[in-house]
């Protein structure tokens, strides 16, 4: 692996003296070795408050929507606007946050999102909260992910370089997981107790805590990328980027599969818990909170790894298809809650595999471009699958639901894998030798040529 500082945007010094000063890193490995730099740490910091808040609003927002309709679609047609904006604008999302600081983007997203979450909480503590507030609300909200997400998943690597980034990627995916174990249980009780629009105003005061993080951070210890002037073509030139490489093109077309069939928990937990068990919000918000701990699980695993595994993450996308179809036929509540546990572990592994493997084998100047294509295929497919794994929800059963969903993921990886060891006689290798960090899927042949 690089040892260079500054591998991530430009050759690294020769001499090692000013490049330690200026880039402080963590050394040796361990579990939460990136938490050791100082401006990462502060935006773990941060961000586990506010997504503590996020994940409140969103059990708040699935229940009140709910609460409202009575109908699983709405709850679907709520999940989706939220990520129709990612499909439609995803990649220009990309663009923007190649060809600006993305410190500086990440300071206006925040605010941004706090002033919606405050919004929604006057809304609903007023008593004039209607659905049509929550769609509008929920699409814009979508309209800042679209340059908060690729620019939040690139800023990973200019806070902690290549050495770390493996790391700080399977950490912020812990941290969002592990906000997820306090999240709806915080939110189960608001809502019982004091009522939503309370949960949704502690998720607009939340942001503030990331936007403290990136103000005291210190930007002379950023390992900064070349910015990317405007110019033509700089969208397709990042579409033919990730065309001309099976190494990106792979994961990204399985985690499509996987988040818009396969990640639809909001429509299926409210279902069960409502519908199945006949259970309140409570129920739902201890769904979800069994859900995290799994998914929590799986992201600290994933930091102890040091590789990343092609045919791990297509052996976990079957286990997690698998494992959503037997959950879908559990008779009892008690089951049903246990199996959640190993899948948001083993969803929690896919989902880190493909998006490490993603980040490495993409060029710097190109991350955020690549990242936003990621994230467009892995959020924005939820206005195609939220609205029909919701109407087959309804229509079907909440069973059913669930069980479509899980064989769906299974089937794409299944044949994913078959594609790649089958047919394109491609595997995996990854050289931790060169300069950086270094992944790629190669044909039989091509190996060979190397060798040779």
């Amino acid at each position: 692996m690089s040892t260079g500082p500054g591998a991530d945007s430009a050759p690294a010094p020769k001499s090692t003296h000013d490049s330690t000063a200026r880039h402080p890193r963590a050394t040796g490995g361990g579990t939460f070795s990136s938490l050791k730099i100082r401006n990462y740490r502060l935006f773990a910091t941060g961000a586990v408050v506010s997504n503590t808040g996020t994940w409140m609003s969103r059990v708040t927002q699935d229940w009140l929507v709910l609460s409202l309709t009575g109908s699983s679609a709405a709850v679907g047609i709520t999940t989706a606007l939220q990520f129709l904006p990612m499909l439609l604008f995803g990649l220009y999302g990309g663009v923007v946050a190649d060809r600006y600081p993305k410190r500086l983007l990440l300071l206006f997203t925040q605010a941004a999102m706090g002033l919606l979450g405050v919004s929604l909480a006057v809304l609903t503590l007023s008593g004039q909260v209607h659905v049509w507030h929550v769609y509008l609300i929920a699409f814009l909200l979508g309209m800042v992910t679209v340059v908060d997400n690729p620019a939040r998943q690139s800023f990973v690597s200019e806070m902690v370089g290549p050495d770390q980034l493996r790391n700080a990627v399977s950490l912020n995916s812990a941290n969002f997981q592990s906000a997820r174990l306090i999240g709806p249980a915080v939110a189960g009780a608001l809502i019982t107790t004091v009522g939503s629009g309370w949960a949704f105003m502690l998720n607009g005061l939340s942001f503030l805590a990331p936007l403290a993080g990136l103000l005291l951070m210190r930007p002379h210890e950023l390992h900064k990328t070349d910015l990317v002037p405007r110019g033509k073509g700089q969208l397709r030139e990042g579409l033919r980027y990730v065309r001309g490489r099976p190494e990106l093109i792979w994961p990204i077309v399985l985690i499509g599969f996987i988040g818009t069939f396969g990640f639809n928990f909001p429509i299926w937990l409210t279902a069960f818990a409502h519908e199945v068990f006949d259970g309140e919000a409570g129920m739902y918000a201890f769904f979800n909170i069994l859900l995290a701990a799994g998914s929590l699980a799986g992201a600290l695993l994933a930091a102890r790894r040091r590789s990343t595994r092609v045919r791990l993450m297509l052996l976990a996308a079957m286990g997690f298809g698998l494992l959503e179809i037997a959950v879908s036929v559990s008779p009892t509540v008690w089951l049903f809650s246990l199996l959640l546990v190993p899948i948001g572990m083993i969803g929690m592994t896919t989902n880190i595999s493909a998006n490490t493997s993603v980040q490495m084998a993409s060029d710097p100047e190109m991350r955020g471009r690549v990242m936003s294509l990621y994230m467009m295929v892995f959020v924005g497919g939820t206005p195609v699958g939220g609205p029909l794994l919701g109407w087959i929800t309804d229509t079907y059963g909440a069973r059913i639901g669930f069980a479509t969903g899980g064989a769906v993921s299974l089937l794409a990886a299944a044949t994913i894998a078959v594609v790649l060891t089958r047919v394109a006689g491609v595997r995996v290798r990854i050289d931790l030798r060169r300069g950086r960090p270094y992944v790629e899927l190669v044909t039989k042949e091509r190996e060979l040529a190397t060798v040779a």
